[in-house]
C-alpha cells in the first residue's frame, strides 16, 4: 500500500512540481539561454585566439545557464502581480500557484549561490566583476517600474558577461576592444528586446509597466534598425582590429541578412511576428559565431 502510494500520488507531485520549477526557470525555452550564450562565445575564442580555457569555457557555459535562470525566478516574483494581466504570461507558475513566492525566491537564490561558487574557480577580478553582475541580474526586474527605457538596463546586464570573459581569460582587465564587444552585445540586446516588448505593447500600456516599445512608439523600427547597424558596425571594428578575414565577413553578412528578415517580420508590428523577430535573433547570434569559430580553424 506504502508502495502504491508513493506511486499513485508521491512521483506525480514531485513531476509536477518540477516541471513548475523548469516554466518558473524557463528551462522549457532556451532561446533565452542562447541570446545570452552568444556574445559570451564571441567573447571567448576572440579572446583567446579561437583556443579558449577548457575550464573557463566550461564555468561560463555553466554559468550562463545557472544565471539566466535565477534571473527568470526573480523576475516573476517581481511580476507575479502583473503577470496574470498579460496573454502571454497569465499562465506562469507564480500566477498559476503551481509555485510560491517563497519557494521562487530560495530557487533564485541557490542557482546564483552556485553560479557564484563557479565563478570562485576564476581569477579575482573576474569575481569582482561577477559581483557587479549579478547586481545587475537581480535589480533589473524592478526597473519596469520607473526606468522609461529597461531594455537598455537588461542589455547591461546580460552583456556584462562579455568583459568577464576576456578577465577571464587573460587574467587582465577588459581591453578596449571588449567594450567595444560589450557595447555591440548591448545595442542588440536592447533591438531584439524591443521586439519582444512590441508583442506586449498594448498590455504594458494598460499595466503602466515601462518598455522600450512604448517609449519608441512609431519609431520602434527605426531605432531597431540603427542599433542593429550600430551592432554590426561594432562586430566589424572587431574584426578589424583582430585582421579577421573571410569567413569572419562571412558570418557578419549572414547576421545582417537575418536582421533586415526581423525588420520585414516587424514592418506591420503584429505580436505573433514581433515574436518571431525576436525568436529570429537566435540565428543573428549564431552566425557570427560560426565566423568567427571558421576563421580560427581555417586560419
Amino acid at each position: 500500500m506504502a508502495t502504491t502510494a508513493f506511486v499513485a500520488e508521491v512521483l506525480p507531485g514531485a513531476a509536477a512540481k518540477l516541471n513548475a520549477y523548469a516554466a518558473l526557470t524557463r528551462l522549457n525555452k532556451p532561446i533565452g539561454i542562447w541570446l545570452l550564450l552568444w556574445p559570451v562565445l564571441w567573447a571567448l575564442w576572440l579572446s583567446s585566439g579561437g583556443k579558449p580555457d577548457p575550464h573557463v569555457f566550461i564555468v561560463f557555459v555553466l554559468g550562463t545557464v545557472l544565471t539566466r535562470s535565477a534571473g527568470c525566478a526573480i523576475n516573476d516574483f517581481a511580476d507575479r502581480n502583473f503577470d496574470g494581466h498579460v496573454k502571454r504570461t497569465k499562465d506562469r507558475p507564480l500566477v498559476t500557484g503551481a509555485v510560491d513566492p517563497i519557494e521562487a525566491l530560495a530557487l533564485c537564490a541557490g542557482l546564483g549561490l552556485i553560479a557564484l561558487g563557479l565563478a570562485l574557480t576564476l581569477n579575482q577580478r573576474t569575481q569582482l566583476l561577477t559581483i557587479a553582475g549579478g547586481v545587475l541580474v537581480l535589480t533589473y526586474p524592478f526597473f519596469k517600474r520607473f526606468f522609461p527605457l529597461p531594455q537598455m538596463y537588461l542589455g547591461i546586464a546580460f552583456t556584462w558577461s562579455v568583459p568577464m570573459a576576456f578577465t577571464a581569460q587573460t587574467g587582465e582587465w577588459p581591453p578596449r576592444m571588449a567594450w567595444v564587444m560589450f557595447m555591440a552585445g548591448l545595442l542588440w540586446t536592447v533591438a531584439y528586446d524591443t521586439m519582444y516588448a512590441m508583442v506586449d505593447r498594448e498590455d504594458d500600456r494598460k499595466l503602466g509597466i515601462r518598455s522600450s516599445a512604448l517609449l519608441f512608439g512609431d519609431a520602434d523600427r527605426f531605432i531597431i534598425g540603427i542599433m542593429q547597424l550600430m551592432t554590426l558596425l561594432g562586430l566589424w571594428l572587431i574584426g578589424r582590429e583582430l585582421e579577421l578575414g573571410l569567413w569572419y565577413g562571412l558570418g557578419l553578412a549572414f547576421a545582417a541578412m537575418f536582421a533586415l528578415y526581423e525588420q520585414l517580420l516587424i514592418r506591420k508590428r503584429r505580436p505573433e511576428d514581433c515574436f518571431k523577430a525576436f525568436l529570429n535573433n537566435n540565428y543573428f547570434g549564431m552566425s557570427v559565431f560560426i565566423g568567427i569559430l571558421l576563421e580560427y580553424t581555417f586560419r
